[in-house]
């Protein structure tokens, strides 16, 4: 009995002193290769991110896979039926009529469990606070938001535009791996944002496009992708052809080659053509 206590013992030892003579790379490496085969919350994830936390208990990239491990158990699917052909940006999965003939449109829908959620927004506030000019960590928060508030999306926008008014006050502020994030990588992620608000199509995350595009036309005038956008929130959220029109004509001073605004003036003009053969 004693030898089997003293070999237990010993096993604990040695995997202690394994566990710590692991480098972070080591980790990682075992890390996304487990995450590459079994996704973010996949069997034995839990067990490498809990060594990496005993080992590297400060380290941000820990917290977010922490993150990624929770938001991923958090979620599971459902299917809903709606009376409207899209729903987030999506198509319907299946679209049956019902009794009287008009069609009922079924969608799959992410659904979150509460708790689980609130643990893995713990995780990323955790290294937001240590790393706060990290910009992937709010980044990952805001995704994260985004996908749980669907087509309201308030609090994505309102950490989106906390995070414009902190480049615009520092423009050296946010960084990627330690290096400054420059002008038109922030543009270039702020504008992927733009366009999921656009793609959701609610009433609130057009609301969100306007919002976030006017903040950043307002830092980068001379960007015309985000005069375009506000160009394109008058076109389809409120149907003003005229105001749409006068953004898409001051984003093609800009850049005259402006494909988005060449082609909504082309729909805005063969509309008003039509508009004056039904008089």
């Amino acid at each position: 009995m004693m030898k089997k206590i003293l070999t237990a013992a010993f096993c604990c030892v040695l995997f202690a002193f394994q566990m710590h003579s692991q480098t972070r790379d080591e980790i990682l490496e075992a890390y996304t290769r487990q995450v590459s085969r079994l996704g973010y919350a996949g069997v034995g994830v839990e067990r490498i991110i809990d060594r990496w936390e005993a080992a590297f208990p400060e380290d941000g990239l820990m917290m977010e896979a922490r993150y990624a491990y929770w938001l991923t158990k958090s979620r599971s699917t459902e299917v809903v039926k709606l009376d409207r052909p899209k729903y987030l940006g999506q198509k319907p999965v299946l679209t049956l009529p019902d009794s009287t003939g008009a069609s009922v449109y079924f969608f799959q829908d992410n659904v979150y469990q509460e708790d689980a959620f609130a643990t893995a927004l713990s995780w990323i506030d955790k290294a937001i606070k240590l790393y706060p000019d990290e910009c992937s960590y709010s980044f990952d928060k805001v995704s994260g938001l985004v996908e749980y508030e669907k087509e309201s999306p308030d609090l994505a926008l309102e950490m989106l535009v906390d995070m414009v008014e902190r480049h615009a006050a520092d423009r050296g502020w946010w960084k990627s791996d330690g290096e400054v994030v420059d002008g038109e990588a922030f543009s270039s992620a702020i504008q992927e944002y733009c366009f999921k608000f656009y793609s959701i199509g609610s009433y609130a995350s057009y609301e969100a496009f306007r919002v976030l595009s006017e903040e950043m036309a307002r830092l980068y005038p001379a960007n015309p992708d985000f005069i375009t956008n506000i160009g394109s929130y008058w076109l389809i959220a409120r149907d003003n052809e005229k105001k749409a029109m006068t953004y898409y004509k001051k984003a093609l001073k800009i850049n005259p080659e402006d494909q988005t605004a060449l082609t909504n003036i082309k729909v805005i003009e063969k509309r008003t053509a039509q508009k004056k053969k039904k008089k």
